[in-house]
C-alpha cells in the first residue's frame, strides 16, 4: 500500500500509467488483427506485395507476375493470386507479421528489414536491367581537401532517403565504420556536432550532387549506377568530383517470402522463378516486371555480405 502511494506521488505517474496502458491496448489490437488477417487469407491464394508510393503505376505488372506464377502452382493447391501494396516498409512489416503477404520483391536493405523485423526468408536474387549487384559510392568536390571518410567528421553528407539501400544504408554503414557517431540533420545548413558525421536527406540524387557541387554539403552518397547517369550527375559535376569510397556490392534485388509460408509452396515458387528465363512467356513477364532479366540463387558471398549489413542495422537506424 505504501509503495503504491509513493509511486502515485511521483511526477508524471498518471501519464506513465496511461502511456503503458495505451501501449498494451495497441499491442493487443495488433495481435488480434494479425490473427484475423491470417484466418481471413484464403489458403489457395498467393499474395505478392510491393512497397510503393504509386500503387496504380505498378499494379498491372505485379498482377501479370503473380498470375504467371499461380498458373504453375496449381499442383500445390494455389488457385488464385492477389497483389497488396504498402506505403512504406513499416506497413509491409505489419502485413508480413499478419500473414497478409506471402512474397515481396525488394532491394537489399528492405529485404533485410523484413527478415530482421518480420521473420521473412530470403529466397532469390533478382537481376534488373542487366545488373546482378551494385554498390554505393561516396564522393566529394575535387578541391575540398577531403580524402578519407574520417575527414567527414564535423561535416555534412547528403543522402537520398531513409528507405534507400545505396543512397542511405550502405553509405551510412560505411560512415559508421569510421567509429564516429552519425547524426541526422534536418537541413543542409544545419551543423553537426564537431565529433559526429552529419547526414541530411536530399530526396533526389540530383539534389545531392547539386549540394556537393555548390559546397552546401561536404559529400554525397548514392549508387555506382547513379554515378553513371547524367540525370543524377551532370557531366560537368562529375568532372569536378572525386570518389573517396566505394562499398562492397550487394544484390540488385532480392525476393523474400513470409517466414510462415508453406515450405512446399516456397520451394515451388523458387522453381517457377528460376525457370522463367527459359520460357518465352516468362521472359516477357520478367521484362514487364520492372525490367527484370532473371532470378538466380544468392551466392555464399551475397549471404555473408547481407549478414554483415544485418548486424549493423540496429545501430544505423538508431541515428534516424
Amino acid at each position: 500500500m505504501l509503495c503504491a502511494l509513493l509511486c502515485m506521488s511521483q511526477p508524471g505517474w498518471a501519464e506513465n500509467v496511461a502511456d503503458s496502458f495505451a501501449e498494451e491496448v495497441e499491442e493487443a489490437e495488433e495481435a488480434k488483427e494479425a490473427k484475423e488477417a491470417k484466418e481471413a487469407k484464403e489458403k489457395d491464394t498467393l499474395v505478392l506485395g510491393l512497397v510503393t508510393s504509386s500503387p496504380g503505376k505498378h499494379h498491372a505488372t505485379l498482377r501479370l507476375m503473380v498470375d504467371y506464377v499461380v498458373a504453375r502452382l496449381g499442383h500445390l493447391g494455389i488457385r488464385r493470386g492477389a497483389v497488396k501494396m504498402a506505403r512504406n516498409n513499416r506497413q509491409m512489416i505489419k502485413m508480413l507479421r499478419r500473414g497478409e503477404v506471402d512474397w515481396v520483391s525488394e532491394t537489399a536493405y528492405s529485404a533485410m528489414q523484413f527478415k530482421h523485423q518480420a521473420g521473412a526468408r530470403l529466397l532469390l536474387r533478382r537481376w534488373k536491367k542487366g545488373v546482378e549487384s551494385y554498390s554505393s559510392i561516396i564522393f566529394v568536390h575535387r578541391d575540398s581537401g577531403i580524402k578519407t571518410l574520417a575527414d567527414l567528421v564535423g561535416r555534412r553528407v547528403a543522402l537520398e532517403d531513409e528507405g534507400s539501400t545505396t543512397s542511405f544504408f550502405l553509405p551510412a554503414a560505411a560512415l559508421a565504420a569510421t567509429g564516429y557517431p552519425l547524426e541526422r540533420l534536418y537541413s543542409p545548413r544545419e551543423e553537426p556536432y564537431a565529433d559526429h558525421i552529419g547526414y541530411v536527406f536530399s530526396n533526389a540524387e540530383i539534389t545531392s550532387s547539386t549540394w556537393v557541387h555548390k559546397g552546401i554539403v561536404a559529400a554525397g552518397g548514392f549508387s555506382n549506377l547513379d554515378w553513371a547517369e547524367d540525370d543524377n550527375l551532370p557531366p560537368g559535376f562529375r568532372e569536378s568530383f572525386e570518389i573517396i569510397h566505394e562499398t562492397a556490392p550487394v544484390p540488385r534485388g532480392i525476393e523474400v517470402v513470409n517466414g510462415e509460408l508453406d515450405v512446399d509452396i516456397r520451394n515451388g515458387l523458387r522453381d517457377v522463378l528460376l525457370a522463367m528465363k527459359q520460357d518465352p512467356e516468362g521472359r516477357q513477364v520478367l521484362q514487364a516486371f520492372q525490367k527484370t532479366d532473371q532470378f538466380d540463387e544468392l551466392s555464399a558471398r551475397d549471404h555473408r555480405r547481407l549478414q554483415e549489413l544485418e548486424a549493423q542495422m540496429d545501430s544505423i537506424e538508431l541515428s534516424l
